[in-house]
């Protein structure tokens, strides 16, 4: 697996909210299209697309998130 790409963004705020429920946010992913925030489960889903995809990564906590051995 290639490794993700970090990116420098603002912090995310406690009123930023997972794109896929109503969890707070804890990855912001940048695509062609615009960005998407993901909570921790979503997250961990999605890894294995979000890094083929090339999209780039907030650092909030997108080692711990997309680590292959996070649980």
């Amino acid at each position: 697996m290639t490794a993700p790409r970090l990116l420098m963004l603002p912090a995310l705020s406690r009123s930023d909210r997972c794109d896929r429920c109503p969890a707070a946010a804890q990855l912001r992913a940048v695509l062609p299209p615009g960005e998407l925030l993901f909570c921790a489960h979503h997250a961990r889903k999605h890894r294995t697309r979000l890094i083929a995809a090339g999209a780039l990564l907030s650092p909030d906590l997108a080692g711990d998130l997309l680590s292959a051995t996070y649980n």
